[in-house]
């Protein structure tokens, strides 16, 4: 029987590889991160913690909720775009598992995103705004 939170604990461990790809390559890092990349790294664990969608979590690119900050966004986009192309070549299982979890989970639209926060929502309100929503669980 495999782990029901293994998705979300590969998630985990793509962004951190991915970071430290990173840091180590543009920041000459040597050993661990530089603290620019620690708080990213911080921040994006955090980010997963708090996903509304948990297990059934799909990947960032297909996700309808963008719950990072813009800033945080940003620097997550930099590092992805430089991390990506070379995630193949130092870490090609991982990536592979990363694109089968984009490609196996269908996209959710945001009204389906909207039913699930809902559903695990204690008030009967539905949040008006699914970003704002979750960036409001960072606080």
């Amino acid at each position: 029987m495999s782990n029901p939170h293994a998705r979300l604990e590969r998630e985990r461990h793509t962004i951190q590889t991915m970071i430290a790809l990173y840091c180590h390559r543009q920041h000459h890092t040597r050993a661990g991160l530089c603290a620019e990349c620690a708080a990213l790294s911080d921040y994006a664990m955090q980010r997963i913690d708090k996903c509304p969608f948990q297990d059934d979590k799909p990947t960032c690119a297909k996700c309808p909720i963008h719950c990072y900050k813009p800033d945080m966004r940003a620097r997550v986009r930099a590092v992805m775009r430089y991390s990506g192309p070379r995630m193949m070549l130092y870490h090609p299982v991982l990536t592979f598992q990363h694109y089968y979890d984009e490609f196996s989970k269908k996209r959710m639209d945001k009204t389906s995103a909207r039913e699930r926060m809902r559903s695990k929502q204690t008030s009967s309100a539905p949040p008006e705004n699914l970003a704002t929503e979750c960036q409001k669980q960072d606080e």
